[in-house]
């Protein structure tokens, strides 16, 4: 829900990233034995909104980076906080970045967030998809990404579009 709002974000799609893609399946990969973390694939236009901002909203209002293995009331492998990288480029970027927030001691914990190679993604099943925009008084979209979204107009309003 979040990186739909963000001015130069082109699509946002639910999916599955770090595991095989025999296993790209909500249903398996809900047992945390896939090696697939639940994944958003963000398309951008570069020109429009930089890596290193949609860096500082995975940290700042996407999720809890200090969180090794759990989302909110989510846990287990699946909802563990990785960037998968896709070059060497965004590897320094995002490590320096996490170092930068570590050093800083921003967050009252160290940060748990992996960065990992790229390996593929595999988009979750169609009913994932646009699930906030649809489902909106849903009470765990209340709860957990509808504060995210506002917390991302409130922080970031030269980006945030509706």
């Amino acid at each position: 829900a979040v990186f739909q709002h963000v001015r130069g974000v082109i699509q946002a799609t639910s999916g599955y990233a770090g595991g095989d893609e025999a296993t790209a399946h909500y249903e398996m990969v809900g047992t945390g034995n896939t090696g697939h973390a639940e994944s958003v694939q963000v398309v951008y236009d570069a020109s429009k909104v930089t890596y290193g901002t949609l860096l500082r909203i995975f940290f700042a209002v996407a999720h809890d980076p200090t969180q090794l293995n759990q989302q909110g009331p989510d846990q287990g492998t699946q909802y563990r906080s990785a960037l998968f990288v896709l070059n060497p480029e965004q590897r320094k970027v995002a490590t320096a970045y996490i170092e930068q927030l570590d050093g800083g001691a921003v967050f009252p914990s160290p940060i748990a967030t992996q960065v990992v190679d790229y390996n593929g993604f595999y988009p979750a099943e169609g009913y994932h998809q646009d699930y906030a925009t649809l489902h909106p008084t849903e009470p765990y979209i209340m709860m957990y990404d509808a504060p995210k979204v506002r917390a991302l107009a409130e922080h970031f309003k030269d980006i945030y579009t509706r």
